[in-house]
């Protein structure tokens, strides 16, 4: 056992005063923040997605921006609609807990129940959407934190944040998009927050149901690699994974143990395998070009990253419980996979 394991082994029990979905912007603050609120729904077999996402940028001493976001992934006719709109914070109401949102002509309210409606414009014409959704109940759909222990979500380390309030939904409604209407009925999907004082340095992030053939889910898998910048030095690749089926839960979230995780990703694939006291997992998962778009993420310092992002990613999960039989899950393209990288990509030619 390593000093880190040890470390993890010990969690320490205390619970943040605000909810997953309280906004932790503040207009006083005197330092660089950037925090998001994003929703992403998938057809449980067809090739569909989109992805909603609210951002507050405030870069100091500058004013800051409101950014509101729209992706929709149509696989069937290989189109990708991505597009986003901003405007200055002062403009944009984030009130309540969970926050109501409103900016320009998009609105979120967050919650149980839930809903989002708008209207995008964006190469292509426009996107709009009026969709509601509601918590899938059971152990799956229970507020998820990534981090090894709560302490973590308003402490001084890491300094991004990630937090999943509501890792299973079902959402209904519609999108029109390329001029067709697509029906959403009962889509599983998803809600995130995550802030900081900019974004990560580097990321891969991951999410996906996995369904039966009724179209149930009945397992997730969500996770991270990514290196943190500690002043002028950068960490190591740091991993952290979490596997829920039915009413169980299986960890791997030691993510100082580098002993005991292994992660390789580029600009399309991620593949992490890690150890821990739930066992030992494997994900693996995979996004082609044409499934991809690439989004353009200012830092509050004006740096500009950008993030690799498909929701149509090929995804194979495998998990070894220690004093229980494996069992393995994929899904040929329900999985949220994002890249978060410092340099651009030759592939893309156009940047959001």
């Amino acid at each position: 056992m390593t000093m880190w394991s040890s470390f993890f082994d010990y969690r320490v029990e205390f619970m943040s005063d605000r909810s997953g979905n309280a906004l932790r912007y503040s207009e006083s603050s005197q330092r660089g923040h950037v925090e998001s609120y994003f929703l992403r729904a998938n057809h449980p077999h067809r090739p569909l997605a989109i992805w909603i996402k609210a951002t507050v940028l405030a870069p100091r001493p500058r004013s800051a921006v409101a950014e509101a976001w729209c992706v929709v992934f149509h696989g069937e006719k290989k189109r990708i609609f991505a597009t986003k709109r901003t405007i200055p914070v002062s403009h944009a109401t984030f009130s309540g807990d969970p926050p109501t949102i409103r900016l320009a002509d998009v609105l979120l309210e967050l919650g149980d129940p839930g809903r989002t409606e708008g209207s995008l414009w964006g190469d292509g014409g426009p996107c709009t959407w009026n969709l509601a959704w509601r918590r899938d109940q059971g152990q799956i759909g229970d507020p998820l934190c990534l981090l090894p222990y709560p302490s973590m979500v308003d402490g001084p380390f890491p300094k991004n944040k990630l937090l999943t309030p509501a890792p299973l939904l079902r959402f209904s409604g519609w999108i029109d998009i390329f001029g067709e209407r697509i029906a959403v009925e009962r889509w599983p999907g998803m809600q995130g927050h995550n802030w900081g004082e900019s974004h990560a340095w580097e990321y891969a992030w991951g999410q996906c149901h996995f369904h039966d053939a009724k179209g149930e889910p009945f397992c997730m898998a969500e996770g991270f690699t990514g290196r943190v910048r500690l002043g002028r030095l950068v960490t190591p690749r740091l991993s952290a994974l979490v596997v829920r089926r039915g009413q169980k839960e299986y960890r791997f979230d030691r993510t100082f143990d580098f002993w005991r995780q292994d992660a390789e990703l580029d600009s399309s694939r991620w593949r992490v395998h890690l150890h821990g006291p739930a066992g030992e997992a494997i994900l693996h998962m995979e996004a082609p070009v044409e499934s991809t778009t690439c989004l353009g993420y200012y830092n509050p310092d004006g740096r500009l990253s950008y993030c690799l992002n498909s929701k149509l990613a090929r995804v194979q999960l495998r998990v070894n419980p220690w004093n229980e039989e494996g069992f393995e899950c994929t899904s040929e393209h329900g999985g949220a996979l994002e890249f978060l990288r410092n340099e651009p990509d030759p592939r893309f030619d156009r940047v959001v």
